[in-house]
């Protein structure tokens, strides 16, 4: 199994995430070291709180983000972000303020804005996952499966052909986005259960 790299930049649930990634077999390494980065063979950016913070953490780490732009964007090594770390592969987020994200998929992060009233924010809990477009790390998935949810915000990226996955929560939202060797999920597989395991273990197989 290939080494997978779980960035640690003060912004994510690194031992939830770690222990999932073990349970399906992962070789993984809790890094902030940029070299480590650079050289790893898949990568996960989990992401919990303010898009801001996330990057104003990302950037604090010198030469992070260009040890992430080489392994990613350069050398094409399989990417997944987990909720924020979805959120900062966006053009900008507008989470108190509007702030430069990646820029990897061509988009914006807005806040939920539910049709129905009675639905409060943040989105806490369980919603089923409706697949919209095929997907080698979404394969077996079953139609309506349930996964975990912990947000606010949610991505709107510019192509449409870019979501891969919806949920609903007063309105449909990306759950799941990408592009060549690049995946994000808005929700959680580590607290998903089976079908986040499930997820987890098709990405370290996954060769874009």
């Amino acid at each position: 199994m290939s080494r997978t790299a779980l960035i640690d930049y003060g912004s994510g649930n690194l031992r939830s995430a770690e222990k999932a990634l073990a349970r399906v077999g992962a070789k993984t390494v809790v890094t902030s070291d940029p070299d480590a980065v650079a050289g790893a063979e898949r990568i996960v950016l989990p992401g919990v709180g303010a898009f801001a913070d996330c990057m104003r953490g990302l950037h604090a780490i010198p030469g992070m983000i260009a040890a992430l732009e080489e392994c990613v964007l350069k050398r094409g090594a399989p990417f997944l972000g987990v909720c924020v770390g979805m959120q900062l592969l966006a053009s900008v987020g507008r989470e108190f303020g509007d702030h430069a994200g990646l820029g990897w998929i061509a988009g914006e992060v807005v806040r939920l804005s539910p049709s129905d009233p009675a639905l409060k924010i943040p989105h806490m809990g369980w919603n089923a996952l409706e697949q919209t477009r095929p997907h080698p790390v979404l394969a077996g998935i079953a139609p309506g499966a349930d996964v975990y949810f912990v947000h606010s915000y949610a991505m709107r990226p510019r192509d449409g052909a870019h979501v891969l996955a919806t949920s609903d929560y007063g309105g449909a939202f990306a759950a799941v986005v990408g592009r060549d060797n690049i995946l994000g999920v808005q929700f959680h597989p580590e607290k998903s259960q089976a079908v986040g395991l499930a997820l987890l273990a098709k990405f370290l197989t996954w060769r874009p």
